[in-house]
């Protein structure tokens, strides 16, 4: 049974990452039953070793360690090395990220594990140098010190294996709420946990160069941002808005974004955004630009709606599969003039090779200026963009007037654009994610119904398809997570469901075509089936019909993708409004939020999109439903470029008749409250808008439609 160790086995895989490792000399084993069942049988500890194809620092242990023959030998003879992508299988990486959180105090990749042969784990760590320096011990002497731990301190590492297990799931099952009397449970929190989120957002945030936290790295925080609009919505607080705005400001003027090309960047590594960690996620380019429109709604301030059309064009051009899904990352790393991979080489300039490309010296001059680029530069000796001169400062100095500033300095930025594409480009992985898809196919479908375009909603629809033909099996209701060059694996987690969902349904908000909410309410059922424990009120990241492992992880906390609990929530409560008694889906979602009432009040910002669940169920929905063949575009244009937090834009068809071969599709007997007893009046288009069981009569007036929103808002 021991064959498989016997040899590097990621050659048979499709990752992107794991293939990056397949000429190792390490015998990397792929997370799979042989490779389980030959640590069981050869008695030996599992090494884990998990990454993603941009880490950088998983590149540089590769470098130092796993091509290095004598880590190998150690490596194959005394354990199973196992090698995951933490993008394929996030249940693995949660459960062992949550171990190494718990011991060490902080996290990150690449995350090194060693564990029994069930799985347990009983040392762990992030990035080891091969030998010991700056206060890190060497990964070769870790090895030897574990071999012999293992042979000779068995017991002492069993019990801490099991300690370490039970603390994990302590941590990932807990339902503090759950198993109360249905005459005892608590109610669900407020909207009250929002203002509190709202609040320790303000408390974090950096006042000076925006964003959240006073020190480096600064990370993008969308759901954060969307809570303080939401609250300042909500409150009439100006701080709330101020400071999510100044956010906003921070990461479009900074290194965080591509101002040559468009689109977002991970992190910046400094208080100010000025460097980036140079990969572009699928996730950030779907999570930042949501942010920036509910901003453009806010102030009406284009430079917002440009980020996202710029951004948007970035991932059509580059993150777009030919057939319409969306690949998951660019590395940070590309080849620079001598052929050695750097970091960030692609994205950054030096005023020479601005004046390579540009002949005008006004307009290389002018370009420089803009965007900080010097001789001494701000990254290794050369300058990552930033704006650093304001267009009427430029103006002046150059005696122009600002309309020729903007003019000359995006001719400029087309030609620097087509002279950078000449540039080796970085890696691309080319792995369809279920739920990265998700969250990129709801962006862009509300980018249509924001900005009017509905080019918008063609590159959503296109992906939603992609992954209903590659990734859905329609028959068992079951959808995978991955796809690549036609392979497909794994089963889908929560956020699969939950993200795909919720982008099927904004793909029905900007299009009004009923399959799309039709496809909606089956991800939302299977979740239910799959996900939902009744008994403990609680909804888990893995499918009850999935691989066991040590844990049943749940995610209830925003990472560097929103709470695949929270979007589940938000989704159930959305499509409540489209079911019929035999689905209790707002039941759900209220009563998650029950279970986990104590964590968003005792700790709301690392809850947020689940504090936003909190509000949108107190509240409840804005119900905006046409009774048309199509929404007219003036009312598509108005209600798009309102700030309309709880949103439910939904059209049906004008008639009853029409209405039935809807409710047939859908598998509904009766039409569900949204729906029902609202035709088109006078044989016209006929809005009808509710709040908190309060409606607004039928209008033709779009107008008189968001005059009503706005004095129920006041009350």
């Amino acid at each position: 049974m021991n064959a498989p160790t016997q040899r590097n086995r990621l050659d048979e895989e499709e990752s992107p990452y794991l293939r990056q490792h397949e000429d190792n000399p390490v015998n990397w084993q792929p997370w799979d039953d042989e490779a389980l069942e030959a640590a069981r049988e050869r008695d030996v500890p599992i090494f884990l070793s998990i990454g993603y194809s941009a880490c950088h620092w998983c590149h540089v242990m590769e470098e130092e360690s796993f091509a290095d023959e004598e880590v190998a030998q150690a490596l194959n003879e005394d354990f199973v090395p196992i090698k995951v992508d933490r993008e394929e299988r996030p249940d693995v990486d949660s459960i062992y990220m949550t171990v190494c959180q718990l011991v060490t105090g902080q996290g990150g990749w690449p995350l090194s594990a060693w564990l029994t042969p069930e799985g347990k784990p009983f040392y762990v760590g992030t990035y080891f140098p091969r030998e010991s320096k700056r206060g890190m011990p060497g990964f070769l002497d870790l090895l030897e010190n574990i071999r012999n731990s293992w042979e000779n301190d068995r017991e002492e590492i069993e019990n801490r294996a099991q300690q370490w297990t039970d603390a994990a799931k302590g941590q990932l099952e807990e339902t503090s709420g759950s198993g109360l009397d249905a005459g005892e449970r608590r109610a669900p929190p407020t909207s009250d946990v929002l203002e509190s989120a709202a609040d320790a957002a303000v408390r974090g945030a950096d006042r000076k160069f925006g964003g959240f936290g006073t020190n480096g790295p600064k990370f993008p925080q969308p759901a954060r941002i969307h809570a303080l609009f939401r609250a300042a919505d909500r409150t009439g607080n100006d701080e709330y808005r101020q400071v999510a705005l100044e956010a906003l400001d921070a990461m479009a003027s900074g290194g965080l974004y591509d101002h040559v090309g468009g689109g977002f960047h991970r992190y910046c590594v400094d208080r100010d955004w000025t460097v980036p960690h140079f990969e572009k996620m699928l996730y950030d380019n779907a999570e930042i630009p949501r942010a920036f429109l509910a901003g453009y709604q806010l102030t009406g301030d284009d430079r917002y709606a440009e980020v996202v059309r710029e951004t948007l064009a970035f991932v059509d051009r580059e993150l777009t599969h030919e057939e319409g899904g969306f690949f998951s990352t660019l590395d940070a790393q590309s080849e620079d003039e001598h052929g050695e991979r750097e970091e960030g080489v692609f994205y950054v300039w030096t005023p020479d090779a601005v004046r390579e490309v540009l002949e005008d010296e006004t307009d290389a001059d002018l370009f420089c200026e803009r965007f900080g680029i010097t001789e001494g530069g701000n990254f290794e000796g050369t300058t990552v963009l930033t704006i650093d001169a304001s267009i009427d400062a430029l103006a002046d100095e150059f005696d122009l007037a600002t309309d020729a500033v903007e003019d000359r300095l995006e001719s400029t930025r087309r030609e620097l654009f087509e002279a950078r594409e000449q540039r080796p480009r970085p890696p691309r992985d080319e792995k369809v994610l279920a739920s990265w898809n998700g969250l990129m196919i709801d962006t862009f479908a509300e980018a249509a119904i924001v900005l009017g375009d509905d080019a918008y909603a063609d590159s959503a629809v296109a992906a939603l398809e992609f992954v209903r033909e590659r990734l859905w099996d329609a028959d068992s209701g079951r959808l995978s997570r991955r796809f690549k060059d036609r392979d497909v694996r794994i089963d889908g987690y929560l956020e699969d469901y939950a993200f795909l969902a919720r982008g099927a349904l904004t793909c029905y908000e900007a299009t009004g075509e009923v399959d799309h909410l039709a496809f909606a309410l089956e991800l939302a059922r299977t979740i239910e089936e799959e996900f939902w424990d009744p008994d403990r009120g609680t909804l888990y990241f893995t499918p009850e019909s999935g691989e066991s492992l040590v844990t049943r992880p749940q995610e209830l906390g925003d990472q560097s993708t929103p709470s695949s609990t929270g979007v589940a929530v938000e989704v159930l409560l959305a499509l409540d409004h489209f079911t019929d008694d035999d689905f209790d889906f707002e039941g759900i979602a209220e009563t998650v939020l029950e279970t986990h009432g104590n964590k968003l009040e005792a700790n709301p910002i690392e809850h947020v999109t689940l504090c936003l669940d909190a509000d949108r169920l107190a509240t409840g929905a804005l119900e905006v439903t046409v009774a048309a063949d199509t929404v007219p575009k003036k009312w598509r244009d108005r209600l798009g470029e309102t700030y309309l937090p709880n949103r439910l834009l939904s059209r049906r068809p004008p008639t009853e008749d029409r209405l039935t071969e809807w409710l047939e599709e859908l598998e509904l007997e009766d039409a569900p409250p949204i729906w029902a007893d609202r035709t088109a009046r006078d044989d016209e288009p006929t809005l009808y808008v509710c709040r908190s069981f309060t409606c607004s009569p039928p209008v033709h007036d779009v107008d008189e439609a968001l005059e009503w929103v706005g004095d129920v808002s006041a009350e």
